[in-house]
């Protein structure tokens, strides 16, 4: 009798939320929805009563739980709850065929048990071993059961219709749902929930001053998440691109005259061809005010080029003359000019 008076709460408390969300669903309606998302009016309200319960109670409880515990039991709490997620993830890699991310799983909740105090410490990662995520959800997409339309659960967030029916498969795998009396496996649950909202907190606030669409932000970010973790695996197949294949960077060093000259000739002025400019550069002095040169002192023109014609740089009859190839600055101002190497 008991038994069958608990399952019959149950069923009311189930009908009133169906009864609730329909009357929701009449209330809230949008004209022209997101493609993925045909019950964007239904969602966005129970977004928004999910957002109201989080920022009036779950928020502060979170706020409060970070002041009065200090940060390494926070982390030991997390690597206790992460340990025992480790058993649904390494079921559902083991369904999904993936053998080697199972065991290394089976070896982490092992490691982490033993030697870690029960979960307290994560020991496996550093002993490196890879921390994975995969559900129930993840398992159903992997055969290819498609996502269906975006749904916003109440009290639990975003989802699709395929992970809303993994999480229920999710619940029955974790090792908490099995913890007797069922009040402490309870009181654990709300335990995770208000420590993963502590761990939360800064990205809440980044969220809250960055978003103009709250709704729309989760949801894009939710869908897309689900996506890249669907898809990982065939992602760990493609191969990195090899960049020792690529051509050695110039030597610089070597061809530094040569390109000085190239660089510092005005266009149309030198007529011969770029060996010509670069021996003519290095035929110059290292050091020293420069001299006039008749065209014949320059001994770096190749053989069977034509001579470079001199290059005026003042403009006038009784001006220096040089030959284009050796490139010096002006000598207007009686400034002294040096050959720059």
């Amino acid at each position: 009798m008991q038994t069958t008076r608990i399952g019959g709460a149950r069923a009311f408390q189930l009908g009133t939320i169906v009864v609730a969300a329909a009357v929701l669903a009449g209330c809230a309606t949008v004209e022209t929805p997101t493609k993925g998302d045909p019950f964007e009016g239904l969602n966005r309200t129970i977004f928004t009563v999910n957002d109201k319960i989080d920022q009036y109670a779950l928020k502060p409880v979170a706020k409060g739980y970070v002041w009065a515990t200090p940060q390494p039991v926070r982390d030991s709490v997390t690597n206790f709850f992460s340990n025992i997620g480790d058993v649904y993830i390494a079921a559902n890699n083991l369904l999904q065929l993936k053998i080697t991310d199972g065991v290394q799983d089976i070896m982490r909740i092992v490691i982490n048990t033993v030697f870690g105090v029960g979960g307290l410490f994560d020991v496996a990662t550093l002993a490196k071993l890879p921390k994975h995520e995969n559900d129930l959800g993840l398992t159903l997409g992997h055969y290819g059961v498609p996502p269906g339309p975006y749904l916003v659960l109440p009290l639990f967030g975003p989802s699709t219709v395929r992970d809303a029916v993994g999480s229920v498969g999710n619940y029955y795998v974790n090792p908490l749902s099995y913890i007797d009396p069922p009040g402490l496996s309870w009181a654990l649950y709300g335990l995770n929930i208000v420590n993963v909202r502590a761990n939360l907190l800064g990205a809440s606030d980044v969220l809250e001053g960055a978003a103009l669409d709250k709704y729309s932000f989760v949801r894009n970010a939710y869908l897309q998440r689900r996506q890249y973790l669907l898809s990982d695996g065939r992602r760990r197949t493609q191969a990195l691109p090899n960049y020792d294949d690529e051509a050695p960077l110039p030597k610089y060093d070597e061809d530094v005259e040569g390109a000085a000259g190239a660089a510092g000739a005005p266009a149309g002025a030198v007529t011969g061809t770029a060996g010509t400019q670069g021996a003519a550069a290095k035929a110059a002095p290292a050091s020293g005010p420069a001299v006039a040169t008749p065209p014949q002192a320059a001994p770096g023109a190749a053989s069977g080029a034509s001579e470079t014609p001199p290059l005026d740089l003042n403009g006038g009859p009784e001006t220096t003359q040089i030959p284009a190839g050796q490139l010096v600055p002006p000598t207007r101002f009686n400034f002294p000019s040096f050959k720059l190497r």
